[in-house]
């Protein structure tokens, strides 16, 4: 018998979750193939950072979404800070430091109207990171990012790729897909 891959079974954990009902008319469940997956994961840009919302669903009472992250090697640290949106990554390929601290310094609100707050990130802060926890990801990790937690790569030693899944409470995203 064949096992289903990491990406598939991370894909079903995505589905019972969103499936999961928050009151009494549940919302339908929403199927991302792994080859969908794959071809987002193949468009995106080598030699930049690129971050492709896949979907931003109703989920009864909160938005949950699920995307790709493409980031080229770096060793410069720069940090963001979602205040409303918890993010869950799950790491396909590449290794990197990932970098999380409670605070960050030299603030700047992203714009609120901009399209990085209106379609991914939901309020949001950059800035810098100085001390903060360190941990090399790569291949078959997940890290779990509670909103507030600033967080980035210190130093990305080959281009690391993640799905990202996007839990937005308070419905701060605009819908994509369905």
């Amino acid at each position: 018998m064949r096992r289903p891959s990491a990406v598939a079974a991370t894909t079903v954990f995505m589905l019972l979750f969103i499936a999961r009902p928050a009151s009494s008319q549940a919302a339908p469940a929403v199927y991302i193939s792994s080859a969908e997956l794959e071809a987002t994961i193949a468009s995106a840009p080598d030699g930049s950072v690129s971050d492709q919302q896949i979907r931003m669903l109703d989920a009864g009472g909160m938005n949950l979404g699920v995307g790709v992250v493409r980031r080229p090697p770096t060793t410069t640290l720069s940090a963001i800070q979602h205040h409303a949106q918890a993010e869950i990554y799950r790491v396909v390929t590449g290794r990197g430091v990932l970098v999380t601290a409670a605070q960050m310094s030299g603030l700047r609100e992203l714009d609120p109207d901009g399209a990085v707050v209106r379609t991914l990130t939901g309020p949001s802060a950059v800035g810098t990171i100085t001390g903060g926890t360190s941990q090399v990801v790569g291949p078959g990790d997940i890290v779990f990012i509670p909103a507030g937690l600033a967080h980035g790569f210190s130093e990305i030693t080959e281009a690391i790729t993640y799905i990202v899944y996007r839990i937005d409470p308070d419905q701060h995203v605009e819908l994509k897909g369905g």
